[in-house]
């Protein structure tokens, strides 16, 4: 009996999903930085709403480019 004849597949698809934990915690980091800057200063929002959204835009954009280059680098593109 050989278990290991089930396991199948790429590995990238593992490591992108234990990659994917640190933009998770960038976006999350980045809201409640938002989140918390509003409640201490509430007139400042609409002054740094902007860089929220660009900040998150940057986080999934390195995300994006992970799943990329680990589609890349397994030969599958």
């Amino acid at each position: 009996m050989d278990i290991y004849a089930a396991v199948e597949g790429s590995t990238a698809a593992i490591g992108y999903g234990l990659a994917a934990i640190g933009p998770g915690i960038g976006v999350g980091l980045v809201f409640s930085a938002y989140i918390q800057s509003t409640a201490r200063q509430p007139e400042s929002s609409r002054m740094t709403l902007p860089y929220v959204w660009i900040g998150f835009a940057v986080i999934e954009a390195l995300a994006l480019l992970g799943i990329a280059f680990g589609f890349i680098w397994a030969g599958n593109v």
